[in-house]
């Protein structure tokens, strides 16, 4: 597999950087270890975006939707027809495993390239409890859809917008739910609409909360929860939500040889240009901001191919529009 640049991650900003490389003569081949916008994939299938329309548009291209903000279909139907429109040659379901080698389902392949781009993002690399029963079949660490929870014990693992919408939607959906949360209280970030509501639910008793506690161990019946005093509860479940955030793969920084930060997994990057100190290789979006996930987004991380292959002048221009966005979404 070879070509002059290579971009690891079909996502919204994987493709924003494969527009880039080829509007300026390049023929990027991008590659993502799943779908296209695999992580859009990952999302609830009744999801919403918070966050306006033209600021997930990438390549110019117009996002059209059906109400004032994109659905999860809307997305996925847009960023697939970006890439068709293009012409971006995008080889799904091969995953990058260094500078030098992929994996597909027929085994490893060897790939050659000048520019290699990092825009694998974090959404494949869950944050994990570590305890006993976490890996049991009951146990997901992406929210799927409340219907399928209807009349069950289900408990929902996370103080975040994540945990709180999905311990909403589990209850309106019919089912017995309790949020775990190693917080006292719920966090600043939580969405302004959200914390309300879910306080309202747990006053009313609709909703059980255990604030300030930990997950001991996950049964096939039940969790065992223990709180800040030291008692311990089981808690029937039969099904756990696990939302407790996302990583991006330093393992992957690691076996190119790209110097980070172990405190904060940030990799060493010209600003500039995103290069890090492997030349020729770049990061572009999340991962340039390391374990603060929360930093880069759609909204900004679209312009980094720009930075990559732009001119000075244009890198100072996508530098700008950076700067000058914030997150909608409240995650």
């Amino acid at each position: 597999m070879t070509s002059s640049v290579i971009i690891a991650g079909a996502g919204p900003i994987g493709l924003a950087c494969a527009i880039s490389a080829k509007r300026r003569g390049l023929d990027p081949l991008i590659i993502d270890a799943g779908a296209i916008a695999n992580s859009i994939v990952r999302y609830p299938v009744n999801m919403t975006f918070f966050t306006t329309p033209e600021r997930l548009e990438i390549g110019g291209h117009p996002l059209v939707c059906a109400g004032a903000k994109a659905t999860r279909e809307e997305a996925l139907k847009y960023y697939r027809g970006v890439a068709r429109v293009e012409a971006l040659r995008v080889k799904t379901f091969t995953t990058l495993i260094d500078k030098n080698t992929v994996e597909t389902r027929f085994g490893r392949e060897q790939i050659t390239c000048e520019t290699l781009v990092l825009a694998t993002g974090y959404f494949d690399h869950v944050n994990k409890l570590n305890v006993p029963g976490e890996e049991l079949p009951h146990v997901r660490h992406y929210f799927d859809e409340a219907h399928l929870s209807s009349g069950l014990d289900v408990v929902v693992i996370g103080g975040k917008n994540s945990a709180v919408e999905a311990a909403l939607q589990l209850f309106r959906a019919g089912a017995r739910t309790t949020i775990v949360y190693r917080g006292a209280t719920w966090p600043k970030s939580v969405k302004y609409w959200l914390r309300p509501d879910l306080e309202n639910r747990i006053k009313a008793g609709e909703i059980q909360a255990r604030l300030g506690s930990q997950v001991v161990e996950v049964t096939p019946r039940d969790v065992l929860v223990r709180g800040a005093l030291g008692n311990e509860e089981r808690i029937s479940a039969d099904r756990v939500y696990s939302l407790i955030g996302f990583h991006p793969d330093l393992d992957l920084f690691s076996r190119i040889g790209i110097a980070f930060d172990p405190e904060t997994g940030r990799p060493q990057i010209n600003p500039e240009t995103l290069e890090t100190s492997v030349p020729g290789v770049f990061v572009a979006g999340s991962v340039t901001a390391g374990n603060k996930i929360s930093e880069i987004f759609i909204e900004n991380g679209r312009f980094d191919g720009e930075k990559i292959f732009g001119s000075p002048a244009e890198r100072r221009q996508a530098r700008d529009l950076y700067q000058g966005i914030r997150r909608e979404t409240g995650e």
